[in-house]
């Protein structure tokens, strides 16, 4: 028996040390101090461009506030599944104002965007005579759920629609579901969401868009890349985003028509197994939704400061790729050069993501500056001046 637990044991050593020779070893980093983007990081203070908290609501007092006051009338937990007994009136509150506010029919919440997105796809495309037509840059969720389906799997080169309308060509499958991100997470840019939906009514097929990176950002009112492109409800989109970045509190919800909705109640497995979130949460988010619709302001700082952050960064030898989202990646290629700065703004106080494989494709680590309403123009102004000192 020890022999054996030895071998389990040296096994995972050698991996273990397989991805640190390979620059890929992944670390927590303990805040000790609300999402901001001054944050106290073990100990040390850090100007942060790490977080997703995009219009700085994360520490919103009305916001807080609404948690607290969830907490007292609902309790701190929701006790079951939606489908047994923890779906509470909150919970209903908060899918109503989510399908009013994007415009469809109806809305399922989930706990995490992940969940919501493993509930979507393989319920869709559930059989073997099925066909799933995702980008190649889709977020891990999407693509998980698409190996979780049991539909044939068809992966185009980035936002190549020639690609995808030729594999859409030579599809006989008795479903379609094409998935894409809306804003790409380590990228940031914006699906060619026109010539998806052009697609998918060509070919009838489904569309699911993953909006977790322009929901609350994009669009008029903040509702969402959709409608920054100009395009309405439809009963063959469903549409999932996250509302723990923009929206600054947790958790996730798919939109779509009545009947899809109904079906997804029904059969999906990532909803109907699996405890409903806190109730308070609902409550809080429904705060923020208020607050991030009325607000413009904040996103018209936003805006004001990519524009000062790309500019700024213009003469730089790292590239920075095309994005005029909050995601903001400076290609470094290499894992130890992208550690190597991250470290060295580190030393400077201030903190910024380098994101590696398999997040991304070998060769492309970055650093990955993200942006907040919460942030000044001084604070861009220094990390512009660090990334400038060390080039």
């Amino acid at each position: 028996m020890k022999d054996t637990q030895h071998t389990r044991e040296s096994l995972l050593s050698a991996r273990l040390r397989q991805l640190a020779d390979a620059g890929l070893t992944r670390q927590r980093r303990r805040l000790d101090s609300p999402s901001d983007p001054r944050v106290i990081v073990e100990g040390q203070t850090l100007l942060a461009f790490a977080s997703n908290d995009y219009l700085g609501l994360a520490a919103h007092p009305d916001i807080i506030e609404a948690l607290a006051q969830g907490a007292r009338d609902w309790g701190a937990g929701s006790g079951a599944s939606h489908l047994v007994s923890g779906h509470l009136k909150a919970h209903e509150t908060l899918e109503a104002r989510l399908a009013e506010f994007t415009g469809f029919d109806r809305c399922l919440l989930f706990s995490t965007g992940y969940l919501a997105n493993l509930a979507v796809t393989p319920t869709l495309a559930a059989g073997r005579d099925d066909a799933v037509f995702a980008d190649r840059l889709n977020h891990a969720s999407l693509i998980d759920a698409a190996r979780l389906s049991r539909a044939r799997q068809y992966r185009y080169p980035h936002g190549d629609m020639a690609a995808l309308e030729r594999l859409l060509e030579r599809s006989a499958a008795k479903t379609r579901v094409i998935v894409s991100d809306a804003v790409f997470s380590m990228d940031g840019d914006l699906a060619p969401l026109s010539v998806l939906f052009r697609l998918a009514e060509r070919f009838d097929a489904w569309l699911v868009i993953d909006d977790a990176h322009g929901f609350g950002v994009l669009g008029q009112e903040g509702r969402g890349s959709l409608a920054h492109c100009g395009i309405g409800p439809d009963p063959r989109i469903l549409l999932m985003a996250t509302l723990g970045k923009a929206a600054g509190t947790g958790g996730a919800f798919v939109a779509g028509s009545a009947l899809a909705i109904e079906y997804l109640l029904q059969k999906a497995r990532s909803y109907i197994f699996t405890t409903a979130q806190p109730p308070a949460i609902a409550v809080a988010t429904t705060k923020s939704l208020e607050i991030l619709q009325k607000d413009e302001a904040r996103r018209v700082h936003l805006r004001a400061l990519i524009r000062q952050l790309r500019a700024g960064c213009a003469a730089l030898p790292w590239r920075l790729l095309p994005s005029e989202t909050a995601i903001q990646p400076l290609m470094l290629g290499e894992n130890d050069k992208a550690l190597a700065l991250m470290r060295q703004l580190w030393r400077r106080g201030l903190w910024v993501a380098a994101i590696r494989p398999p997040t991304v494709p070998p060769g492309t680590a970055r650093l990955r500056i993200s942006l907040s309403a919460a942030h000044s123009e001084d604070d861009v102004a220094k990390l512009i001046a660090a990334l400038r000192e060390l080039a």
